[in-house]
């Protein structure tokens, strides 16, 4: 395993991976290693999270009787057929 020391680094860039640190919990060294061996092809890039925010519009848009009705079509997924558990 070798050491390598970075000149030149601007602050800007500094402080976006002491950022990226911070945000997944890690050293700043961690998250060099791995971009430096994700940008090299040597270790795959983690899938970003996906974002959905197509049901923002429902929330909060219930009134109570749409929550009763809910309650009522779903009421039979609470019970248990216990022949089906033998």
């Amino acid at each position: 395993m070798g050491n390598l020391s970075i000149r030149g680094l601007d602050a800007k860039a500094l402080a976006a991976l002491k950022r990226r640190a911070v945000e997944e919990d890690s050293s700043v060294n961690a998250v060099v290693l791995r971009l430096v061996e994700q940008a090299l092809g040597l270790r795959p890039s983690k899938p970003e999270r996906a974002r959905h925010d197509d049901l923002d519009a429902l929330a909060g848009s219930w009134q109570k009787q749409d929550g009763a009705n809910f309650d009522a079509a779903t009421s039979g997924f609470s019970k248990i057929d216990a022949d089906l558990w033998k």
